[in-house]
């Protein structure tokens, strides 16, 4: 069984007015499967209200299946008895570090989920130590959270999760609220813990250009799984992601919009340098 499993997983939430009444029920989820294997670096996409994020919610139990069931490392996220060991295999990191920054200090804030878990003084310094060079602000340790970027918050978010030494990582639209540069720190530091640690990495995003590094990107609408593959499979459907209203990396767009224009070039170009390559070869 992988890392995070679902079979069948539906949820639904209540509509309520401004008095509270209930207006209706909303189906945000809709008989989903999914199967992510220990290491893989899996990319959610979707536009918003697709589900992608109530999804995500569901791989560490801060939301439970209306019907089916969604295992995490082998348990049963609705097994009360569980929860603990699912929220420590399974770390979340929001769209806004601040909701997530707690400490006065970076390093005191990494080391705050060690802590709580009762890991021993000397191990959670271990911890805090490896963690920051992970996400490379390792310099940053003695600095106050207040006085760095908003990349730099991040990287402190994903830290202070990685020190819990989790399977899986959840990363709910993480660049969200970052500048370019804060958005290609924070996907670099969550590449490198796939690649170098074997983290498991869930990237829920609405950038096309931080799916490419995913294994197998899985795209959402109206609560279902309507696409699923590598990034170059997904990214060849140009014309089904429109209708989903969804953009491509531009690379991508320019390669499509060529080919349509005349030039024999490959489905699936990505990066500007397999474009650039496969110009070359026109020659």
């Amino acid at each position: 069984m992988g890392i995070i499993k679902a079979g069948k997983l539906a949820f639904e939430y209540i509509r309520r007015d401004d008095e509270g009444n209930v207006e209706g029920i909303t189906r945000a989820i809709d008989d989903v499967d999914l199967d992510i294997q220990q290491g893989d670096f899996i990319a959610i996409l979707g536009h918003n209200g697709s589900g992608k994020s109530t999804l995500a919610k569901h791989m560490n139990a801060i939301l439970y299946p209306t019907e089916g069931t969604v295992w995490v490392d082998g348990k049963d996220t609705k097994e009360e008895k569980y929860l603990w060991d699912i929220r420590q295999n399974a770390g979340m990191v929001f769209q806004n570090p601040d909701n997530q920054i707690i400490g006065q200090v970076v390093e005191e804030d990494v080391g705050f989920g060690p802590e709580n878990m009762g890991i021993p003084t000397k191990e959670i310094w271990e911890r805090v130590e490896e963690s920051l060079k992970a996400v490379g602000m390792y310099e940053f340790r003695k600095h106050s959270p207040n006085k760095l970027s908003g990349g730099q918050k991040q990287r402190v978010s994903i830290a202070g999760v990685i020190a819990m030494h989790p399977k899986c990582i959840i990363l709910d639209e993480p660049t969200a609220m970052l500048d370019p540069n804060g958005r290609k720190e924070v996907i670099r530091a969550a590449r490198a813990l796939n690649q170098v640690e074997g983290v498991t990495v869930v990237l829920i995003t609405h950038y096309m250009e931080e799916a490419i590094y995913a294994n197998q990107i899985i795209v959402m609408d109206k609560g279902r799984i309507e696409m699923q593959g590598t990034p170059k499979e997904v990214f060849s459907r140009v014309e089904e992601l429109k209708r989903l209203r969804l953009d491509v990396p531009q690379v991508t767009l320019l390669a499509y919009e060529l080919k349509k224009a005349g030039l024999p070039l490959p489905d699936g170009i990505i990066t500007a340098q397999e474009l650039v390559d496969a110009l070359k070869k026109q020659k």
